[in-house]
């Protein structure tokens, strides 16, 4: 069995993304005459016809559909291997956009970021701060942090980073909370307190809770206090202004401390996924990819303290 030419393989792979023979043959910076006589050999050598071939453009057969999705995959991997080569010699630098949600930029961006910059002084780092879904295509994002309760199936890369779970906490001693003679005992009781919350689009306000026995209710609530800044809420509920629903990273020490209390502990809110996502693999510039690896591992450990609540007082 003779070795394919890989060349002409590259080839139709191109001039089909092109859309025809003398576009592809710009972009190729080839002559016409050249590309239209390599994919005849093509053709030949695969023993089917590959494409039709028209004046106005042309169009795959069946055949040349399936057979160029292997093509693509072959530029794909060795435009791959190129970049492999380009990594080791190539030093970091240039503008990274990169969006992450208040929270996490907050408590864990706000010592990660000094230290990568400093390990890459040639970067530049543009911080998005913001709870909305951004679009990563359309507002030029590199890379986004979000944190879920599902990774959401979509073009995007998506890599799992940490669990992130949330507490429904309040003060023990402080406020309007504190003042409020009523049983706390299960998740009915929930009615008769202030509440706090983030904002969401959906104007639906509800905890999603589960028993340890796997039992599931939720419960709607009016918040007193609505805001995309979790350490405003975290603080209002130190004042005793309401319970709040706050990520594990946000409240442990101030529940070590006693400044909050956990509330209905036989029950548990869903566990979120700290994840981190970019529009496509290949093709990342080394500052994005110095970025994605630094916080890939650095993440996880800023995290990792904080999937266990402590017992409270």
């Amino acid at each position: 069995m003779s070795i394919p030419d890989l060349t002409n393989y590259y080839l139709f792979a191109r001039v089909a993304a092109a859309g025809s023979i003398s576009a592809g043959a710009r972009e190729l910076n080839m002559p016409k005459s050249t590309v239209s006589r390599r994919l005849t050999a093509l053709e030949e050598s695969q023993g089917v016809r590959l494409m039709h071939r028209s004046t106005r453009g042309l169009k795959l057969t069946d055949v040349g559909q399936a057979f160029l999705v292997h093509c693509e995959s072959l530029v794909a991997a060795a435009e791959a291997a190129q970049q492999v080569a380009q990594l080791v010699l190539e030093t970091p630098r240039g503008e990274i956009n990169l969006s992450s949600p208040y929270a996490i930029s907050q408590s864990m961006l706000v010592n990660l970021l000094p230290e990568f910059m400093a390990l890459y002084p040639e970067v530049t780092v543009n911080l998005m701060v913001t709870n909305r879904p951004v679009s990563l295509i359309d507002e030029g994002i590199d890379v986004a942090l979000r944190v879920r309760s599902h990774i959401e199936d979509s073009s995007l890369i998506a890599r799992p980073l940490a669990d992130a779970p949330a507490t429904l906490v309040r003060s023990p001693s402080r406020g309007d909370v504190a003042k409020i003679n009523k049983p706390l005992q299960h998740p009915l009781d929930l009615v008769h307190f202030p509440h706090l919350s983030l904002h969401f689009t959906s104007g639906r306000y509800h905890y999603e809770l589960r028993s340890k026995q796997g039992d599931k209710l939720n419960v709607s609530y009016r918040p007193r206090l609505i805001t995309d800044d979790l350490m405003v809420l975290r603080e209002a509920a130190i004042e005793g202004l309401g319970i709040v629903s706050l990520p594990n990273y946000l409240c442990q020490q101030e529940l070590q401390d006693g400044v909050l209390e956990r509330v209905l502990p036989d029950w548990s809110l869903p566990v979120g996924i700290m994840h981190m996502v970019y529009p496509y693999r290949r093709g990342l510039l080394p500052a994005v990819r110095a970025l994605i690896d630094f916080l890939a591992e650095r993440l996880p450990q800023a995290a990792r303290s904080s999937l266990q609540v402590p017992v409270t007082r």
